[in-house]
C-alpha cells in the first residue's frame, strides 16, 4: 500500500497526491465508489437466488458503470491518448471497459457464477485508475488539457 493511503472499499485510494481534488477526477472517484457499492449489492443479491433481484441489482450496477466509463473515454483519455506515455494503458483501460459490459450482458444471460469475477475485474480496473492513471493525469496535464477533457465529456 503506499504511504499515507487509507483503504476503501477494499481499494487503495490515495492520499498523498490530492489528485482527488482535481473537480474531474474527484468525480470519477466518487463514481468508483458507487458503483463497486452497487456491485457489492449484486454480489449479495446473487446469494439470494432471486432471478428479479438479481436482475435489478444488475441494471443498477450497470446503469452507473456504463455512463462513467463513457464519460472517462469520451473526455480524459481522448485528452490523455494524445501523449505517446498513455497511448497504451488507455488502449489497456478501454478494453478493460469493453471486458466488464460483456461480463455484465453474460451475468444478465444466466451465468450468475460470473458475478464475482465481475466484481474482482471491476475493483482491479478501478485500483488502476485511481493508483495509476488519475495521479499521473494530475501531473501530465495542464489546466488547457482538463478544461478540453470537461467540454469534451459534456459533448453531446
Amino acid at each position: 500500500m503506499p504511504p499515507f493511503s487509507h483503504r476503501v472499499y477494499g481499494g487503495d485510494v490515495c492520499s498523498y497526491c490530492g489528485c482527488q481534488s482535481i473537480e474531474m477526477i474527484g468525480r470519477f472517484m466518487a463514481e468508483h465508489e458507487d458503483i463497486v457499492n452497487l456491485a457489492g449489492d449484486l454480489r449479495r443479491t446473487a446469494v439470494s437466488g432471486d432471478a428479479q433481484a438479481v436482475s435489478d441489482a444488475l441494471d443498477s450496477a450497470v446503469g452507473h458503470l456504463q455512463p462513467h466509463t463513457g464519460a472517462e473515454e469520451k473526455g480524459l483519455f481522448t485528452v490523455l491518448r494524445r501523449n505517446p506515455d498513455f497511448t497504451d494503458h488507455i488502449a489497456t483501460l478501454c478494453a478493460e471497459h469493453d471486458r466488464l459490459d460483456e461480463l455484465a450482458e453474460q451475468i444478465r444471460g444466466g451465468h450468475l457464477e460470473l458475478i464475482d469475477t465481475f466484481v474482482h475485474e471491476l475493483r482491479e480496473h478501478i485500483d488502476k485508475e485511481e493508483n495509476g492513471l488519475f495521479p499521473a493525469a494530475a501531473i501530465e496535464m495542464s489546466g488547457e488539457d482538463w478544461d478540453e477533457a470537461e467540454t469534451l465529456t459534456r459533448a453531446p
